[in-house]
């Protein structure tokens, strides 16, 4: 495994300088843990549930339809939402102005009521995933797809980048360079494969003093002729 700079610097020669590229990174912001912490819980089921309702659905639709559903899920007050009766799912089901989709629905339904227990466990749920350590990354993708609804994979990955925490995407060019520097030998399919990965960003991280976002986008566009 190269050290970064070596990466970096292609990176910055595939899009035209370092000026360039560093400018291409602050389009995709991360916040600090305090901000993170300062976060109502409800915006944090907000981006839970624009994250699960766009897999599968045009963005653009989604976007158009969102005031809609921020008045249908009452703001996404957690509470409310975690104990949502069979007359409000019905009457969710039938409205027009949101994606009627009854699995998704129900999946807001449980992230609430999983947010909930994050915040008798740890003050707030903002504040457990402010504090969850960078460097356990892989954990925290984990306790996603364990404790939530329609959060694992790519969906656990994109909600965290929408509440601004530092995350790495395996998307395929990620995976291209995590090849070429040897850090693993072919996508990531189980347990010593996800640590083999989150071991590279440790030590990246280290080296640099950028966050997982960063690095990850430095990856995917060090990728290519």
């Amino acid at each position: 495994m190269r050290d970064f700079g070596e990466i970096l610097a292609r990176a910055a020669e595939r899009k035209g300088g370092l000026e360039r590229l560093e400018a291409l990174l602050a389009g995709t912001p991360v916040k600090s843990p305090a901000e993170i912490a300062a976060m109502a819980d409800a915006r944090i089921l907000a981006a839970m549930t624009r994250r699960v309702f766009n897999a599968g659905f045009s963005s653009k639709v989604i976007d158009a339809k969102w005031p809609a559903f921020e008045a249908a899920f009452r703001g996404f007050d957690p509470a409310a939402c975690a104990f949502l009766s069979d007359e409000n799912f019905d009457a969710l089901l039938r409205n027009a102005d949101i994606v009627r989709n009854g699995a998704k629905i129900r999946s807001v339904q449980a992230n609430a009521a999983f947010l909930l227990d994050l915040a008798r466990e740890h003050g707030s749920a903002a504040r457990f995933f402010a504090d969850w350590p960078d460097g356990d990354y892989v954990g925290l993708l984990d306790v996603l797809k364990r404790r939530g609804s329609h959060l694992g994979g790519d969906s656990g990955i994109w909600f965290l980048r929408m509440i601004g925490k530092p995350a790495f995407a395996l998307s395929p060019d990620v995976v291209t360079a995590l090849i070429r520097e040897g850090v693993v030998e072919r996508a990531p399919g189980g347990k010593r494969d996800f640590a083999l990965v989150q071991a590279a960003f440790n030590a990246w991280l280290a080296e640099t003093g950028r966050n997982l976002t960063e690095l990850s986008r430095i990856l995917a566009m060090s990728v290519g002729d």
